[in-house]
């Protein structure tokens, strides 16, 4: 049973091999031209403009943030001290996230067009983190990490960086899926951080998954065998965005028929929605998504799942844990000190941010300003809906200016 999980996942990432060096059939479909862009190219099309900025970890990742100073045409471009609102990423995403929809329906567009300065993160191991000031991105060094390390190291690195260079001392901050958990993590550790973040969004708000389902749920069921399978064939990195995919993206999802096998693709992590996708965007989707995350990190998540806990890396054993964190288990994380104002927006279709794992977390979260339900949204359903503008951007950006203006009276 083992071996042929393991055989078929191989297989499947040496015909990405195999049909990285073929090329799209020039015949079939029209491209949507975001689908061969970066995001700063895709933010550029759009009519904003962008900064590209390298962000140095402590631990000597760099990572290339985006900037959005103002919208469109120039709009609000000499408001002076906008707030600043800083995007982050869910599991195997990028900043294209949030850039992904039309102007009027991805949350970075609407921000800038709403007169704030907007920056777009992005984590250790995806499509515009694979580089550090030491190790090659294809040692075993570069890979050795999971969300302990982002949260850690990354969030840290850049946040303190758009203080700098904005001369702002605080920013609000909206995550999404593993853009929370870093939230949950470092929120309730990190003093200096604290001080930096007047208001804490979460979109899909993960910490424990015991209640998880779909596709990474299996995947626990693998864990030990899965680590060991990577090891032997040198396979450090999981489901990284590249040329496959895009080519995938132009030959089948542009086309009505297979939309859905797209779409099931998506939703085997997520959950489904389909009255909630938009399928005309379907192969920008596919191009950029997944972005990429090392195997030691979705060992980490399917870890949370048995364990049922929400606590660091595990090593396997008494003696390693010992060597890493001088105890025998890992330490838990203690979503209960979390010190940032905290709003969460959850949906009842969430196979990763199930329910039942959101509302453990509310009860323990000790500064909640309010949540949100939507029941019949899914994990990707805050980043990518039809309705997320007038449902959840719309919202959070009416709560920052009520903040706003509760602060300044």
């Amino acid at each position: 049973m083992y071996a042929l999980v393991f055989l078929c996942l191989y297989g499947i990432a040496s015909a990405r091999q195999v049909y990285f060096h073929g090329r799209p059939n020039p015949h079939v479909g029209k491209e949507l031209p975001e689908v061969s862009m970066n995001v700063s190219q895709m933010i550029a099309y759009n009519g904003y403009p962008v900064e590209n900025h390298d962000v140095t970890t402590d631990d000597g990742y760099i990572l290339s943030i985006q900037h959005i100073p103002y919208g469109r045409h120039d709009k609000c471009k000499d408001v002076p001290s906008k707030p600043i609102v800083f995007l982050q990423h869910g599991l195997l995403c990028s900043s294209s996230n949030w850039v992904a929809n039309l102007p009027n329906e991805s949350f970075a567009f609407i921000l800038a067009d709403q007169c704030f300065d907007v920056w777009l993160g992005n984590m250790r191991g995806n499509t515009y983190g694979k580089r550090h000031v030491k190790y090659s991105v294809h040692s075993d060094e570069f890979w050795d990490f999971s969300f302990d390390e982002m949260a850690k190291y990354d969030l840290p690195a850049m946040i303190n960086y758009v203080t700098k260079v904005t001369g702002q001392p605080t920013l609000y901050y909206a995550g999404h899926s593993q853009g929370t958990m870093i939230g949950f993590i470092e929120y309730g550790r990190n003093p200096e951080l604290i001080k930096k973040v007047k208001a804490f969004y979460a979109l899909a708000p993960v910490s424990t998954v015991t209640y998880m389902k779909g596709a990474l749920k299996y995947l626990s069921y693998f864990t030990p065998e899965l680590e060991e399978f990577f090891k032997i064939f040198g396979n450090r990195d999981f489901l990284p965005s590249n040329e496959i995919l895009r080519i995938l993206s132009k030959l089948l999802c542009g086309h009505e028929v297979v939309r859905d096998v797209c779409s099931d693709i998506l939703f085997l992590i997520a959950g489904l929605d389909t009255k909630q996708l938009n399928e005309t965007r379907l192969p920008i989707y596919i191009s950029h998504t997944p972005a990429g995350t090392s195997v030691k990190n979705l060992i980490h998540f399917a870890q949370l799942h048995r364990s049922g806990k929400f606590q660091m890396y595990d090593y396997g054993s008494e003696e390693k844990n010992q060597k890493h964190y001088g105890q025998g288990t890992p330490p838990e994380y203690d979503v209960s000190s979390v010190a940032v104002p905290t709003a969460l927006y959850w949906g009842g279709n969430d196979d990763l941010a199930d329910p039942k794992d959101v509302k453990s977390l509310m009860k323990k979260l000790p500064h909640q300003m309010y949540n949100k339900f939507i029941p019949e949204w899914n994990h990707l359903d805050f980043i990518w809906a039809l309705d997320s503008a007038p449902l959840v951007y719309d919202d959070v950006i009416r709560h920052i200016r009520s903040k706003d203006m509760e602060d300044m009276s």
